[in-house]
């Protein structure tokens, strides 16, 4: 494999993703990682966290984990400043970390569970956010935060989760537009149907992946490592000039 171009190497950087015990986060964690950063993985459980960053650093790269429970958001701004001192600084966040504790029409959501989709989908990306701001714009930052194709059209079944997910396309939005004055830079990645535990319950029945898939211009679902490119892509200086943006990782899914 080719050396990567300087301007994608993340030397030097520190780089917090939450959710990046497994799945999506993980492999954005990875690649990250290789490409120069020293990766703080966060998530739930400590052994958990700490078992990726051992073997990201087998593999040559600097790794740390750390607890970190998005939900609990009394805990985010000392987290973010506990890791920004632990570090020396914080370049790039990604907020990952998603929950949808329901499948099903939206009138069979209740009050609880959709203040914890939102807590942890959108407040807690919010609150991270916000608390990293004052590291990120000290050397020019860039926050990565994952959303959905369900937050651009509502997928059937998951009706407040999408809700959360278009609420934090705006916020990703609101970020670029408010700070870029800071040199900060915000944009969101939305993946399709990623071959993840989060969504077994959609691609681990063959019928139902078979009908899913026929007419995906891509032919298969996704899996992690299809959006570990686009994550260092939008950490590193090479999108230095996008903000804003919304990239899909769908397989074709929305223009099919």
């Amino acid at each position: 494999m080719p050396a990567l171009p300087d301007s994608f190497r993340l030397d030097g950087r520190v780089a917090l993703v939450t959710g990046a015990s497994r799945g999506i986060g993980e492999a954005m964690a990875r690649a990250l990682a290789d490409a120069g950063a020293h990766v703080v993985v966060t998530s739930r459980k400590q052994e958990a966290v700490d078992a990726v960053a051992a073997s990201i650093r087998e593999d040559g790269g600097q790794a740390t984990g750390r607890a970190l429970h998005v939900g609990h958001a009394d805990e985010l701004a000392d987290a973010v400043a506990e890791i920004a001192d632990a570090h020396g600084g914080l370049h790039v966040l990604v907020n990952n970390a998603a929950t949808n504790p329901v499948y099903g029409p939206v009138e069979e959501t209740d009050e609880r569970a959709f203040d914890q989709i939102m807590g942890v989908n959108l407040k807690g990306p919010f609150l991270l956010a916000k608390a990293a701001l004052p590291h990120l714009s000290k050397d020019g930052g860039s926050i990565v935060n994952v959303s959905s194709i369900g937050g651009v059209t509502p997928e059937t079944g998951l009706g407040v989760y999408s809700v959360s997910k278009a609420a934090l396309l705006s916020l990703t939005q609101v970020m670029a537009k408010e700070w870029g004055r800071h040199g900060v830079r915000a944009n969101a990645v939305c993946p399709g149907l990623i071959q993840t535990d989060f969504s077994r319950a959609l691609w681990d029945d063959e019928q139902t992946l078979g009908r899913f898939t026929r007419n995906l211009p891509a032919g298969r679902i996704g899996v992690p490592g299809d959006l570990a490119g686009l994550a260092v892509f939008l950490a590193s200086d090479a999108s230095a000039y996008c903000t804003g943006g919304v990239f899909t990782v769908d397989g074709g899914y929305l223009v099919a």
